[in-house]
């Protein structure tokens, strides 16, 4: 597959930056603050959601001052593309979490078909609680479903394409040092 990294180059030097380094850091101190008041006594699993996930969770579990356990799992829908198709699940959790609370980390919460599939799936293989944490929180009425909403949230933006931050655009980007918007989309 050949990538045409001037068009690459170009998306970002067009994007329209939505929230600086010092915003996102600021609301990941926040997300931080919540869950260590709120999770602290749960002996919760903490699964990171690869790849969008890694760089929040990269940023907000040492900012969490209570005794966890970590993993990660991997489920997409986008496949490096722009839009999302069926879910393809690249690595299940292996920690066991039955009888336990469990926080997945994301990158964003969109239409929220990955993310409810993920905490059905939690739910169904014994987790006492599933909570959610994700760093973008998308503004829109096409929820997967009408309950679907994160437990902590960063920040949230307009219906717009985003990426940084662990957010990517067709795979680039996740790297951004902040979080942005495609021009026009």
């Amino acid at each position: 597959m050949s990538v045409d990294l001037a068009h690459i180059r170009q998306i970002m030097a067009e994007a329209d930056c939505l929230y600086s380094e010092a915003e996102v850091e600021a609301a990941i101190d926040a997300v931080a603050a919540k869950i260590n008041g709120e999770l602290a006594d749960r002996n919760p699993v903490v699964f990171c959601v690869m790849n969008g996930g890694l760089i929040f969770s990269g940023k907000l579990v040492p900012k969490l001052n209570f005794p966890l356990e970590l993993s990660y799992l991997h489920a997409t829908r986008y496949r490096n593309e722009t839009s999302g198709g069926d879910l393809f699940w690249k690595a299940k959790p292996e920690i066991s979490f039955i009888d336990r609370d469990v926080l997945i980390i994301d990158d964003i919460l969109d239409e929220g078909h990955t993310l409810g599939a993920i905490i059905d799936f939690c739910r169904h293989a014994g987790a006492t609680a599933v909570h959610t944490a994700v760093l973008v929180d998308k503004e829109h009425q096409r929820k997967a479903r009408p309950d679907l909403k994160a437990d902590y949230v960063g920040l949230s933006c307009a219906d717009r394409y985003v990426f940084g931050y662990g957010m990517d655009y067709k795979g680039y980007w996740r790297n951004a040092p902040g979080i942005y918007a495609v021009k026009g989309m």
